[in-house]
Order: structure tokens, then sequence, then C-alpha cells
């Protein structure tokens, strides 16, 4: 997805409130038709809870997220372009005062939380163009015992970079496909420490 893509809020108390988007090609927001792909499959609402958006772009997941019945969000990116971003739109849909916002890279900023010891029912994995390294993600936030039992983890990601449907910890629940982009939504089942898996994601060369 190149260049700028008009997003807005797709349902509840937000909804309708349009987006700003990051000027220039390094961030893809999330369609509004994938995101209300996303969360006919994990809502479509929510009574509380805190969500993690780890690479946020936009906020637009996170948004979505606490205008459907989310009651906290943390969200973090390293770029400050974007940071700058997620402010105006956490400002312009009324979220900003249910909200954290960190510029970080993500190892670093799933180290700071793991200390306060935040815990997570829903957390959005939406990483730069073929970037792999979300099972390790999902592992990671288990390990540091980050996440609510059932939590819901969506990974979107390129068409080309394959998850396994059982990940140490988590169950594929559900997989969908448009376009370049796959969505893959993982439940989380519980960890053991010594179960760390050694399988993670491939990229299709082809």
């Amino acid at each position: 997805m190149k260049g700028v893509i008009a997003v807005r809020v797709i349902a509840g108390t937000a909804r309708g409130r349009a987006l700003k988007a990051v000027p220039g090609n390094g961030t893809r927001p999330t369609t509004d038709k994938v995101k209300e792909a996303i969360f006919s499959m994990i809502g479509p609402y929510f009574d509380g809870g805190t969500a993690l958006d780890l690479y946020a772009g936009t906020g637009g997941l996170a948004i979505e997220a606490w205008s459907r019945g989310i009651e906290k969000l943390v969200l973090v990116d390293k770029e400050k372009a974007s940071i700058d971003i997620i402010r105006l739109n956490l400002q312009a849909v009324g979220a900003i005062d249910a909200a954290e916002l960190y510029r970080n890279d993500a190892e670093r900023a799933v180290k700071a939380l793991a200390k306060r010891g935040l815990k997570f029912r829903l957390v959005f994995l939406d990483p730069p163009y073929r970037m792999t390294g979300m099972d390790k993600q999902m592992e990671e936030l288990a390990l540091k015992e980050m996440l609510e039992p059932d939590a819901l983890i969506v990974v979107e990601h390129d068409s080309a970079v394959h998850y396994a449907k059982e990940i140490t910890g988590f169950q594929q629940i559900r997989e969908a496909k448009y376009g370049d982009t796959i969505v893959s939504i993982y439940r989380f089942e519980g960890i053991d420490s010594s179960d760390r898996s050694e399988e993670y994601a491939t990229i299709d060369e082809s």
C-alpha cells in the first residue's frame, strides 16, 4: 500500500471521525476494509480492558478498539512523525486521556511495560512491510506475563510472511487475506517458560 490512505473510525463512540495519516510512504495505515474485517473477527465490541498497539503508525487500530469499548490504550512507535500523528488522532476522537503514548522501539517498550506489571486484553502487531518476528514478539509478551487469559493478538502482515497456526502458548483462531495483506488472529492459551518455540516465521521469496 503506497501513498496516503484515507481512514476513519468505523464504529462505536467515535464513529465516522477521520484520522490523519503519517506523511510519506514509510507507514501503511490499515484500510477501512481490513479494519472492519479485523473487528468483525475479534469483537466487534469490548467491555473495558487495556489494548497494546506495539507498531502503532497512525494509531488507527487502537483508536478503533477504544471507540468500541476498550478502556485504556498503550501505543508505541519509534518514529517521531508517527507519534505526532497518533497524538493528533487521539485528540481528535477524545481518547487522549485514555491513552499512553511512547516513542520507542518494540523491544525496549515491552521491557519497560513489563516492569510496570501491565496486562493486556488485546494486542495489535502491525509492523513495517515484510517484517517478521511477530511470533517471537508474542512469546515475549507471554513470558513476561503481560497478557490476560484468552487475550487476543492481531497480527497484520505481508502475504509473503507465514506464521504457524500454533505458536507456543497461542492458537490461531482466524486468518484472512486482503490483497497483499494477511490478518492472523491468535488467542493466548498460556505459556510455560520452558516451552519457548524454536519455529518462527518464514518468508516466501518466490
